[in-house]
Formats: C-alpha cells, structure tokens, sequence
C-alpha cells in the first residue's frame, strides 16, 4: 500500500493516461514489494474481464450510438420540448427533460451530452439565452446518463460487489428522477432571476404534444424494454441489453430510415473502439484492485474507521466527500474498480445496504462528471456549444447545488433507493 498509491498517484499528476497509471504502478508495486512473478498481471487482467455481465457494456454503446445517430435522440428532444417548451426559459427545462429520457436508452453521460447539446445550442443561440448557464445544464443533465436505467457505471458497481445489477438499476430510479426534478427546479429560478434574458415562452399546445408524443413512442419504449423486461424477468440485464441495441436498429433503419446499411459499419467501428478503452480500464483496474486486496486495504481502512466511530452516517458523509473529489479527478470507471472493493465490504460492516451504497457511488461520481478540472460532461458540453471550461463553471453553483441537495437526501433517506428493488426484486 505505501507504493502503490503513491506510484498510481504521481503519475495521475503527471498527467499519464489512467491505463498506465493503474498498469504500471501495480506492475511496480508487485515487483518491488513481492516475489510473485510478473506473468500473474495479464491473468489477473483477463480474470477482470471474464464476466458475463460486462457483456452488457458494448451493447449499451452501441445503442447509445444508434439513438444519436438513428433519430432516436431527436425525437426524444421534440417530445420533451412539447411537453416543457412554453415555460419561460423552457428550453432550459428541454434539456434536463431530454436528459433523463435519453438516459433511460444509453446509460453513458458524455453519449447523452453530446446528443443534447449538438441538437439544442442552435436554438439556444438563437433565443439569446445565456450560453454558458445553457452548457452547464446540458452538462448537468447529460450527468443523469449513470443514474437513471441503464447505466453502465452501475453495471460494473454491480460486478465488481457481487450485486444484482437488476436491483441497482431499479435502485436509480427514484435518484435519477429527483435529480431530475432538482435540475429543472434550478433552471426555474435561474429563469425567473433572469426575466430580461428568457422570452421566450410560446403558447402551449396540446396537438404539438400529441404529435410529438406519436413520433417518439417507438423511441420511449426503448427504456420499457429494458426496465420491463428485467423486473418482468424476461430477460437478464445482459440480454436487456442486446435486446434493446437490437431495437434501435430496427427502429433507426426501418420506422425513422435516418440510418442507413451504409452507416452501419463506422457505428460498429465507433463502438468496437469505445469499448476497447473501456475493457482496457477495466482491465488494469482488475489488476489494481487484487494488489489492494492482497494488502489488506479495506480491512486496514475499515479497522481504523470503526476505532474512530461506529457511526455508520459519518461513514457516508466521509464517502460522499470522497467520491466527490476523486469525481473531479479521476476517470469514473477506474474510481469505482479501484474504490469499490475498498469502501463496499467497510459499508456493508456497518450495516449499509450494498444496493444504497452503490447507487450513492454513482450518484457522486456523476456530479463529479460537471465538476471541473475533468468533467468529461462539462468538456462535452463545452466542446459543442464552443465555450470555455473556465466560462462555463462560474454558472454551474446552482445546478451543482441542485444536485447535492438530492445526493444528501438519498444518502440518509435510503428507502428512496431500496423501495423499488425491494418491491419488485424482493
């Protein structure tokens, strides 16, 4: 432990991609401190990724690309614009709205970002809204990708605990949906504090509505599927999603025809890469958390914990306050390989429900996606609307507000998350 973090951590600052920083400090650490042949490195990385359930990553991918690409995003963003556009500031609201349906399809925050920001700016720009206030909340909102069904993050929480990923899914229902509710109560006061800038309200339309909502159902059963589906026991997470990378094809080449055969190739190369990266993370992580385990970690942590408190609520707020700051730094997938094993087994010793703790782990580490230096949401956001990181961040204290509020909530109130696994998945 005394040279693997150290190691793991000075290459973090000087700036080493993260799949060298965990490869090589564990390669460092295991040959410096252990005789233990190197050769256990690449089968410590293949065990990391011999897991059935991580199949459901490159499908989720792939259909995250297949609703930006298919006409699956647009037509969700139409129907949230019917529903919420005649508020003033409403395209605000637009994309918080868009956010959660577009994070119920694809499960990864910087794919739903992307998909809002590079559909909604135009009109922004047009309605002189304030652009920067407009980026963080894109931002924001792309963040709710890792909380609300599916989610990839979560997919991997669940491996890595030994948890139903069924059961952490429906556990991010209520979370997702009250952040959800907490962004679109601060995009209100943002609106009403700005009556000069948003006047955009037009009238609204109970016809534009019922065409819009027309147009996106084949889009809105995408997360019907999946949800349905699992607690249905129909089929498992993995199969969910296959299932629903499937539907989308279908939906994008045959009900919308905004993608075409000939586009199918570079969809697949895109998500082939995409998850490459994220196998390979995963994969060094896997070596970096056994070297954890093998010194005694989390028992040494959780020792310490329990002589300074038994307090199960000060725990909490220790994780929260350090998730938060690893989220600003720190890739989210390679935080929850290497911080999981650790800080899961010292919860569920103080009788913490592993379902609640790993939705509280995706929660920080979704704020953690707008908070800079490293948001990966923020850089999305920033990148498509042409803003600066530095011009964007002074307007993010509401909606970052906004969603801390929700994360202290949930965080003490544990049946917000354990109701609807414990109702359905019992």
């Amino acid at each position: 432990m005394m040279v693997t973090f150290p190691v793991f951590l000075a290459f973090i600052l000087m700036g080493m991609p993260i799949v060298f920083c965990l490869g090589v400090a564990a390669a460092l650490t295991l040959h410096l401190t252990t005789s233990t042949p190197l050769v256990v490195l690449p089968q410590r990385l293949y065990s990391g990724l011999d897991s059935y359930t991580l199949l459901a990553i490159p499908f989720f991918i792939g259909a995250g690309l297949v609703m930006e690409m298919g006409g699956i995003a647009r037509r969700i963003i139409e129907f949230a614009t019917s529903l919420v556009g005649w508020i003033t500031g409403g395209l605000l609201m637009v994309a918080v709205v868009a956010g959660a349906g577009l994070a119920s399809i694809s499960g990864s925050g910087s794919a739903d970002t992307a998909a809002i920001a590079s559909v909604m700016t135009p009109d922004m720009r047009r309605r002189r809204y304030n652009i920067d206030f407009a980026a963080g909340i894109m931002a924001c909102a792309g963040a709710l990708g890792p909380i609300i069904p599916p989610s990839i993050i979560m997919v991997i929480i669940a491996t890595v605990s030994g948890q139903s990923v069924g059961r952490m899914f429906l556990g991010g229902i209520v979370p997702g949906l009250l952040m959800g509710l907490a962004l679109l109560g601060a995009c209100y006061l943002h609106a009403r504090r700005n009556p000069g800038i948003y006047k955009d309200a037009e009238p609204f339309s109970g016809a534009r509505v019922r065409r819009a909502f027309i147009a996106a159902i084949p889009a809105l059963l995408m997360p019907v599927i999946i949800v349905g589906g699992i607690v249905g026991g129909v089929f498992t997470p993995t199969e969910a999603a296959a299932v629903v990378l499937f539907y989308g094809l279908v939906v994008g080449l045959f009900v919308y025809r905004e993608l075409t055969f000939a586009m199918l190739p570079k969809l697949f190369l895109k998500a082939a890469c995409t998850t490459a990266a994220v196998m390979l993370i995963i994969g060094t992580a896997a070596i970096f958390s056994w070297l954890i385990a093998v010194q005694d970690v989390p028992g040494t942590l959780g020792r310490f914990l329990r002589a300074t408190s038994d307090n199960a609520l000060l725990y909490l707020l220790f994780v929260n306050l350090l998730l938060l700051v690893v989220g600003m730094f720190m890739e989210s997938i390679a935080a929850v390989l290497i911080l999981v094993p650790v800080l899961m087994p010292i919860a569920v010793g103080f009788g913490v429900d592993p379902i609640h703790f790993g939705v509280l782990i995706a929660v920080n580490l979704s704020i953690g996606l707008v908070t800079p230096p490293y948001g990966i949401c923020l850089f999305v956001a920033c990148s498509v609307t042409g803003r600066k990181v530095m011009q964007v961040a002074p307007h993010l204290g509401l909606p970052l507000g906004a969603m801390l509020l929700v994360q202290i909530l949930i965080t003490y109130v544990p049946d917000l998350v354990l109701y609807l696994p414990r109702t359905f998945l019992s």
